[in-house]
């Protein structure tokens, strides 16, 4: 079935070739450095003999691409075919004739070029017939080549110090809903901003699971990427893996993140949930890892990421960036901005809210109400804002977001604050010999937590300091089981939920009482991931000195039971996970090794990933593992056997009237998801029900056609939709499209034109300040980038009020334009203060001018 989703345009450049043509190639060299193969790569444009090596020498098959425009080329080792415009594999057969009839199912009438015409719009667009969907787009059955020589063991190579990023790949490729998603919907893999880290994850995957099964691969493509994104992983030193893993989510969703529609309500309605995710959505707070139930990670807005995705090949920007230097300070400083503490959280969120009551049953304790209240806006643009409600969804949200629910009560006066949190993994602590024997006796249910079990019990002053540094390293040193029972994964979750008593510096700002008080936290989740990342904080960061925590802890290969952490009202329907991978470090704080073990997910069967080498394992080798991060999967046998369901329907000829269209996106969860949720076809519509212009290019990338049986189906079991029989492009949206781009493009010139005569005044009186973060939106947006348009002008960042004036803050991230453009831009989005500057006038004497000039005109006569 690949073979009939992967069309490339560029395949009619491709000249006459023998696959003994390639063989003969493939025994030669590259044609610039002389390196002889494997993995050479052939260039396949008409008339073109180059031969050039690939990512594990120079690279200069792609240098040849990128330099000839030549975008075909065959990888003589796997004779596989990749094309650089489209950042995809593709295959040979489509070109070389016609595709034979799909089994089982009637092709629906089509031209010769698998197009139709009959859809137009003003710009002569036309939209492409979706494939129909056969057996393979919905067996689950293992092939049996794949028992034999099961795909997806293919290891990465080191590139200096690399093993944390190849164990963190793996464990990630060995995720099947996320890994399926780009070998099946790999078309979906679009982005217009740098690096395109997530074509390169895509070209990585279809790599590793080729049916070819190659020994190793360099994953110098997306290494590179993610180097020019984030600092922390240029040079050759050791990093940590999960750090490179929330790195890698958060670029792969921002890269494939879309809006999400939704449908505006009375604000006065909502419900408590409702209330704190739409205020989350407005700041897309997308990625957190939740840290404790004491503090959490919360991202800053989209513009510091937008900084990072514009085009370092572009002519240049409108008020010209920072450059590397000051991207690693961003980077830096957002990394550390994020680290917040969560009391001081819940008050904020407890503010943001809109004003709803709810009823929490607080551990048998009284059942009080709960208020959410809201905060009055202080722009005078920002009801505008409101109203819009941004939410963004991507493959990474879907598989990877959790929610937690965290209630906080007042002990003075009982009032209760709730929060929701959305989390991309738990980073629990792992208890020590005191703590296990608390969370174990009954008659302390309260343990006082400060980021990792025993901060709490620690003791101050320097000499206690040093004593509790040498215990620490003491107990690391020696066998755990020296020192007391074995500590299972469930003991850190449990750590991790307990109840949390808010005193002492850690008290509660409470929103009723407007004082410091004591109270008590709960933490439970609210909505449990597909996919559910367990982080284990083996490493302690102290002033000069770092130690690692060795004790041991068992977790299981199948039923990991969460439901004693469940909400008492969370329509969580599995909370039954199986393990999928794990990576595991060996060594000491200062320096170590990474591994993976991973469970195949064709024949069962679990493997170590030492970078290129790949070995089968026992369970026991895996029980017995370091675990450090985990990856946990549903379990639901019931979602398998409604899979198995659906696919033998399409075996069964039965005609049908009615042809529907589905979303590619959803079905990808129907085949690997054990909660796919209501069937969703806003992925490929738009609010008016139509395909948006934008994606009428593509839109076999996103839509698989039905029978109507097999609808009837999975509508009867799921529900969503909409239902739709009919693609046209939506005529409305085109005409907004025009507008936008009309809008963009005047906006833009104007900009120009001012910025080009202010560059050209020899001493402006005035200048105007204007906020770079503001100014980096509003450019996303007139160069297209961003589909919406910015706000208001928010100069309040880098402003500060002195003596009731208003001047520009110290060191603040800002930009200088000219009253003309500060004018414009102010008459079409509002916003402010007004930030001037002007330049001191030097007062010269006139004496001494009058001498100067007396100087100048005997010189002259002389």
């Amino acid at each position: 079935m690949t073979t009939f989703r992967n069309h490339c345009p560029h395949l009619d450049s491709v000249g006459e070739i023998t696959k003994e043509d390639l063989i003969q190639k493939s025994h030669g060299a590259c044609q610039d450095c002389k390196v002889r193969g494997p993995n050479l790569w052939a260039c396949l444009e008409n008339r073109c003999s180059y031969v050039g090596c690939g990512e594990s020498q120079v690279d200069h098959s792609t240098m040849h691409s990128q330099e000839t425009k030549h975008y075909l080329t065959v990888n003589l080792t796997t004779l596989r075919v990749w094309c650089y415009a489209c950042s995809k594999e593709v295959f040979l057969d489509r070109k070389l004739g016609s595709p034979p009839s799909l089994p089982h199912v009637r092709q629906p009438q089509q031209t010769q070029d698998n197009t139709v015409q009959d859809f137009k719009i003003p710009s002569n667009t036309t939209l492409k017939t979706p494939l129909v969907a056969v057996f393979e787009d919905l067996d689950i059955e293992i092939e049996e080549e794949d028992e034999l020589k099961a795909r997806g063991l293919t290891g990465l190579k080191n590139i200096g110090n690399t093993c944390y990023m190849n164990a963190a790949l793996q464990a990630l490729s060995n995720c099947p809903p996320l890994t399926q998603f780009f070998l099946d919907c790999g078309g979906l893999a679009r982005t217009d901003k740098k690096p395109a880290i997530c074509k390169s994850y895509l070209k990585l995957m279809t790599e590793l699971w080729h049916k070819s099964r190659p020994g190793s691969v360099v994953p110098a493509n997306l290494f590179q990427g993610i180097k020019t994104v984030n600092p922390t992983f240029r040079g050759y030193s050791q990093q940590d893996a999960q750090e490179f893993l929330r790195c890698l989510m958060d670029l792969l969703h921002e890269e494939l993140k879309e809006q999400v529609m939704e449908i505006e309500e009375d604000p006065q309605t909502l419900t408590s949930e409702e209330a704190v995710e739409e205020e989350k959505s407005q700041s897309d707070v997308d990625f957190q890892s939740c840290e404790s139930c004491s503090s959490s990670e919360k991202a800053e807005n989209e513009s510091g990421s937008k900084g990072f995705a514009e085009d370092s090949s572009e002519t240049t920007m409108l008020i010209q960036g920072a450059d590397d230097l000051e991207m690693a300070k961003d980077w830096q400083r957002e990394k550390m901005c994020n680290k917040i503490n969560k009391a001081e959280s819940e008050v904020e969120l407890d503010k943001d809210r809109d004003t709803v009551c709810d009823t929490v049953d607080l551990n048998s304790q009284e059942t009080v109400k709960v208020q959410i209240h809201g905060r009055a806006s202080a722009q005078s643009a920002s009801p505008k804002r409101k109203k819009q409600h941004k939410k963004y969804r991507s493959v990474i949200s879907d598989i990877f977001d959790g929610t937690i629910v965290s209630s906080v009560q007042c002990l003075t006066c009982d009032r209760v604050s709730v929060t929701l949190e959305t989390f991309q993994d738990l980073s629990l602590p792992i208890p020590g010999k005191e703590d296990l024997a608390k969370l174990h006796s009954s008659s302390h249910p309260t343990i006082v937590k400060a980021g990792s079990c025993g901060e709490a019990y620690a003791p101050q002053g320097w000499i206690a300091f040093f004593m509790e540094y040498v215990k620490r390293f003491v107990v690391s040193c020696v066998p755990s089981w020296f020192w007391g029972p074995v500590v299972t994964l469930q003991d850190c979750l449990a750590a991790f939920f307990a109840r949390d008593e808010l005193k002492g510096d850690n008290m509660y700002s409470c929103e009723k009482c407007k004082k410091l008080r004591n109270g008590v936290k709960f933490c439970k989740v609210q909505k449990f991931p597909e996919i559910l990342c367990i982080h284990l904080k083996r490493f302690r960061h102290e002033l000069m000195f770092s130690t690692k925590i060795s004790t041991h802890v068992s977790f299981p290969l199948e039923g990991l039971d969460l439901q004693p952490f469940l909400a008492k009202d969370s329509p969580a329907q599995i909370v039954t996970y199986d393990l999928l991978s794990v990576i595991c470090h060996h060594g000491t704080a200062s320096s170590g090794h990474y591994i993976a073990y991973c469970r195949n997910n064709l024949n069962n069967l679990w493997y170590e990933f030492d970078d290129q080498s790949v070995t089968e394992v026992s369970e026991s080798t895996v029980q017995n593992a370091e675990a450090y991060v985990l990856f946990y999967r549903k379990s639901s046998e019931e979602a398998q056997k409604e899979r198995r369901r659906i696919s033998n329907l399409l075996n069964i000829m039965e005609p049908s009237l009615l042809q529907f269209y589905i979303s590619r996106q959803w079905l990808n969860k129907f085949k690997t998801f054990a909660e796919p949720g209501p069937i969703s076809n806003n992925d490929f519509l738009c609010i008016h029900g139509g395909i948006p212009p934008r994606k009428a290019s593509y839109i076999e990338d996103l839509v698989l056609m039905l029978p109507q049986n097999i609808w009837d189906n999975l509508y009867s079991r799921y529900g969503g939709g909409p239902a739709v029989n009919h693609l046209y492009i939506c005529h409305t949206c085109q005409i907004e499209a025009e507008k936008i781009e009309k809008r963009r493009k005047t906006e833009l010139e104007i900009f120009i034109r001012l910025n080009r005569a202010f560059q050209e005044e020899d001493s402006p009186a005035t200048f105007y300040c204007i906020s770079m973060q503001w100014f980096r939106e509003w450019e996303s947006f007139v160069k297209g980038k961003d589909g919406d348009p910015p706000g208001p002008i928010d100069n309040t960042k880098i402003a500060v009020t002195k003596c009731g004036n208003v001047m520009l803050k110290q060191g603040a991230d800002s930009g200088q334009i000219s009253e003309e453009t500060w004018n414009f831009l102010q008459s079409i989005y509002g916003g402010g203060p007004e930030v001037i500057l002007r330049p001191p006038v030097v007062h010269v004497d006139p004496d001494v001018l009058q001498a100067e000039e007396k100087i100048e005109v005997e010189t002259r006569s002389l």
